[in-house]
């Protein structure tokens, strides 16, 4: 029998099979798709990952790979009789090229260990998320991830120089290379990142890495109205764009569950405003200071009659108080009670136009709604998110997640934009790939999908539905 067979392989601290011990691996953050797996494969390298691929390949075996299960979207929840590959015993950090700005890390690294290990090196690995204490760097890849840096410098993707994978037939290929040009056909690692495992299963890679910072400067400013937040990043990034490392937005109302469930956590400015930009810059430079140039940007948008005042940092707690403001929207926002999430991305100068559209919309369709849209103006990715209207039924209010979701994804489409920005498609969001997504698309992604894995035994219903197969 194929498990046991996967048992024998791994031995018994390679594998879990106990329904308690297993709740962990089954259990989605938003408990909407719940799990089921009669087995955690726990493989300590990528051997191990070979021969378990090869083993559910030969007895039609789906497997669910998964790293940190911090993912949004259920790609790594497993459906009854799929079992789960998690590759978190794989956590050896390879090599640490600081010459070269490069390390090379297996995929079961946990992404604050990475960050860790650069800054000792002197270097910076600059993927950040709210998730870094938990994800892996394998999941971070195969899903693609964004974070707070993407505007400077880009998403996982653009972190990457090789690869190692293991393919839907258990071959291992190894594209480990540390090369910045290589332009000898297609480029292999760009078909396993975003592809949410269903291609083949990421178990190391070599990361860009970049000249770690000596000092950073952070700013919240008010605005004088969200039509001004485009043009305040523009002003930024004209003026000393080589240093702008993060432009955020927040809506007061984050700001007030924040401080209101929060301990310690307080409005820095004297009055409340509509709408806030966090700035961060960040340089290697330790000879020009970043709090003056943070102060031309503010004086500069003050002249501009963009902004109504704002707060410079003065100290590193300081700064971490003001991020905190912004980290902390996602969790607050459950003591608010049912919120209803969309990870969208639009044009940035059109993020202001999108945001009061979509708020009249789900506001006709749930009165009282409140419209929660925070994050990553400088690349056009909003979180979009929904709390209920006060003293609202829970449950009644999540009842109605798809209707909404339809709602805001068809005025996202109006834009040009995407429902799905920096979390993936997984199991919750294939249907509006199939919506949204031309033919041709679809088409291609199947084919790409039937070349490298003809069993469909890859992560199987993400992405793709089973019958567009």
């Amino acid at each position: 029998m194929s498990l046991d067979a996967i048992k024998s392989l791994l031995g018994p601290q390679g594998y879990i099979d106990n329904p308690a011990d297993m709740t962990p691996y089954i259990t989605e953050h938003r408990d909407r798709w719940p799990g089921s797996t009669p087995l955690v494969a726990r493989p300590g390298n990528t051997q191990d990952v070979a021969e378990i691929v090869k083993i559910c390949r030969a007895s039609q075996l789906a497997i669910v790979p998964q790293g940190g299960h911090t993912g949004l979207v259920a790609g790594g929840t497993p459906r009854e009789g799929e079992i789960v590959l998690s590759l978190g015993r794989m956590n050896i950090i390879r090599d640490v090229d600081a010459a070269g700005f490069s390390m090379t890390v297996d995929a079961g690294c946990i992404l604050a260990d990475i960050q860790a290990s650069a800054s000792d090196a002197d270097r910076l690995f600059p993927l950040s998320l709210a998730a870094e204490g938990s994800c892996q760097i394998g999941g971070n890849l195969s899903t693609n991830a964004g974070g707070v840096h993407v505007l400077r410098y880009g998403s996982a993707r653009d972190l990457v120089l090789g690869l190692e994978v293991v393919l839907p037939d258990g071959q291992i290929w190894n594209g480990l290379r540390k090369l910045r040009k290589d332009n000898t056909g297609y480029d292999l690692k760009q078909l396993f990142l975003g592809a949410e495992g269903t291609l083949g299963i990421i178990t190391g890679a070599v990361l860009k890495l970049f000249p770690k910072p000596r000092q950073k400067a952070v700013a919240l400013v008010a605005l004088h109205d969200l039509d001004h937040v485009v043009a305040l990043l523009s002003l930024a990034q004209e003026s000393h764009g080589e240093v702008l490392n993060a432009f955020e937005l927040i809506p007061r109302l984050a700001i007030d569950f924040v401080t209101t469930h929060l301990e310690g956590c307080t409005d820095p400015l004297d009055e409340p405003h509509p709408w806030y930009a966090l700035i961060e810059l960040a340089t290697a430079d330790e000879a020009n200071s970043l709090t003056a140039m943070l102060e031309s940007i503010l004086g500069n948008a003050l002249e501009a009659n963009l902004v109504v005042g704002g707060v410079i940092a003065q100290s590193d707690q300081q700064a971490a108080n003001l991020w905190r403001l912004r980290e902390e929207l996602s969790d607050v926002q459950k003591l608010e009670g049912g919120s209803i999430k969309h990870d969208i991305s639009v044009p940035v100068q059109l993020v202001p136009a999108f945001i009061k559209e979509a708020s009249h919309a789900v506001d006709q369709a749930i009165p009282g709604i409140r419209p929660v849209p925070f994050g990553h103006i400088g690349d056009g990715n909003i979180h979009f998110n929904l709390s209920q209207p006060t003293g609202a039924d829970k449950a009644e209010f999540l009842a109605q997640w798809e209707a909404i979701n339809t709602i805001v994804h068809d005025i996202v489409e109006t834009y040009g934009g995407s429902f799905s920005a920096e979390h993936g498609v997984g199991r919750s969001k294939v249907g509006d790939l199939n919506r949204y997504k031309s033919p041709l698309e679809l088409q291609m992604m199947a084919n790409l999908k039937r070349s490298l894995d003809p069993s469909n035994m890859m992560n199987p219903g993400r992405i793709i539905y089973e019958s567009d197969l």
